[in-house]
């Protein structure tokens, strides 16, 4: 007699459910209440809004490294945040998590960046520092709760609890057990805008999010190493034959030269790249089981309860993590070249920012109404808004129509 459907082994790629997954039956909801889909669940409402909000579209012309007009091929945003989903939802599979969630996260997760990468946003953080700073995470929840005005009842996106909590916790708790920030915010506080909105909503910031988040998190990783990795040798940055200073990525190289001898630098390229995704998703998906198992979590509250994040590297891939980044900082991300283009960005930002605080009325109508009226902390906050919500090419042609000489930014 052949097994039962549910006797039959697991195969890879399959799907199931495991108790600790976030389930729409049990969700918090959304802050105004809605009547449900009758052909969706909530979560996959969730990512429906996102992939249809004004920010995300935004993303495909703002840069992650490099500035647009370096090339065709390199990743933007939103190249990028379709390849943390991609991998987001299959760390989300093999671990038996809603994979319409870790989605969501995934394709959310860049929107509150500004124009011209990390540069950008360092630079509007520089103008914002006697107003609360900028924190582009921050600025995510401010986009989806407030920003995006798509729905006649509601402004923002109205996300479920769940996409809020693991917008906001990206990179863990903001919130030490006893009400302190965390080390990266102590200095600084918690970002006005998340304060604001836990008014509302409490989003418990003292706690770890859920899997499906922590999935997210590790997958924006991923993508992050294997794809600057991808986009320094296309640039020209650094060869193949210096990532072997990262004994991880010399192993790989080993092991290519040892099954392809003499492989054209492209193709050795793409090996390589695809090789680094498929250990680390491997390494997450192993070491999250053995994490999971040990913990036994019930639902998915006891993954929020659990004192470390339960979807996480092993040491030893950990360790590798940190190398590649260690590479990459000074070879890609304060490379000369790199550094010159980002000083005028960064200028590019500042201009704009100095421009309107002196004169709103420069800013298009609908952002210069009422500004003269707001305090200079609300006058300033709405300016970062407008700047954050630019792409590269936006602020530059803002650039030109404000000032006499605008950089190419090449």
């Amino acid at each position: 007699m052949a097994p039962a459907p549910d006797q039959l082994p697991r195969e890879p790629g399959d799907r199931w459910r495991a108790p600790y997954a976030c389930r729409t039956a049990t969700s918090r909801g959304r802050l105004v209440e809605e009547p449900g889909s009758a052909t969706r669940n909530p979560f996959q409402r969730d990512r429906d809004r996102i992939i249809h909000s004004t920010a995300f579209r935004r993303l495909k012309h703002k840069t992650q490294v490099f500035v647009s007009h370096e090339g065709d091929h390199f990743r933007t945003r939103l190249t990028h945040s379709i390849e943390v989903a991609q991998i987001a939802r299959a760390l989300a599979r093999a671990l038996g998590l809603d994979e319409d969630l870790a989605e969501a996260l995934a394709l959310a997760h860049d929107l509150g960046h500004t124009p011209f990468g990390h540069t950008g946003e360092d630079a509007l953080d520089e103008c914002m520092k006697d107003f609360g700073g900028f924190d582009h995470n921050a600025q995510t929840l401010r986009i989806v709760t407030r920003l995006e005005r798509r729905y006649a009842g509601f402004d923002g996106l109205n996300l479920t609890w769940e996409t809020l909590e693991g917008l906001v916790k990206h990179n863990g708790p903001l919130l030490e057990a006893d009400g302190r920030p965390v080390a990266r915010y102590a200095a600084t506080g918690i970002p006005a805008a998340i304060v604001e909105y836990q008014e509302k909503q409490d989003l418990w910031l003292d706690s770890h999010a859920s899997a499906e988040a922590q999935a997210a998190a590790l997958a924006d990783d991923i993508a992050y190493n294997a794809h600057d990795i991808d986009d320094g040798l296309r640039a020209g940055l650094f060869e193949l034959s210096e990532l072997r200073a990262v004994p991880f990525l010399a192993g790989l190289l080993d092991e290519i030269e040892a099954l392809h001898p003499g492989l054209e630098k492209p193709r050795a390229t793409n090996e390589l790249v695809r090789r680094v995704i498929t250990r680390f998703v491997e390494d997450v998906i192993r070491n999250s089981e053995g994490l999971i198992a040990a913990l036994a979590p019930a639902d998915v509250d006891a993954i929020r309860r659990a004192g470390a994040p339960v979807v996480a590297f092993s040491d030893g891939i950990a360790a590798a993590d940190k190398a590649i980044k260690g590479f990459l900082y000074p070879n890609m991300y304060r490379h000369p070249r790199i550094g010159v283009i980002r000083q005028q960005a960064a200028d590019v930002v500042r201009d704009l920012f100095g421009r309107f605080s002196a004169s709103p009325e420069a800013m298009p109508a609908e952002w210069a109404a009422g500004c003269a009226a707001l305090d200079e902390g609300r006058r300033a906050r709405r300016i970062a808004d407008y700047i954050a919500g630019m792409t590269d090419w936006y602020a530059l042609d803002e650039h030109r129509r404000l000032f006499d000489a605008t950089p190419s930014l090449r």
